[in-house]
């Protein structure tokens, strides 16, 4: 095998470990706000989201942290709370039936 293509593979190997060191990074960041914004059982419900459905989790997490910034959260996140959000990421309405009698 050629030296130049083993080199390729280790700079690509490389630049993987690192977008997944700095990804791991993100995400370490990102529990210590949400758990510096919200109570410990509204945490516990979001790792359990995260576990269970991550594309869901990373849109609330955005939306925590949004509020955040924007000073619309005043202490800390409750449970209730974050189950308000969750429905309003989730609310679907339900569709209407009409039956039509001839």
């Amino acid at each position: 095998m050629p030296e130049s293509y083993e080199g390729s593979d280790d700079k690509e190997a490389k630049k993987v470990l690192a977008k997944m060191y700095k990804d791991m990074q993100r995400e370490q960041q990102l529990k210590s706000l949400l758990r510096q914004l919200m109570e410990p059982e509204a945490y516990e419900r979001i790792m359990n989201i995260s576990v269970s459905n991550h594309d869901l989790y990373i849109q609330l997490s955005n939306m925590i942290v949004q509020l955040a910034q924007s000073n619309q959260i005043s202490g800390r996140i409750s449970d209730a709370q974050l189950v308000s959000l969750l429905n309003r990421l989730t609310y679907k309405p339900e569709p209407k039936i009409e039956f039509k009698h001839k």
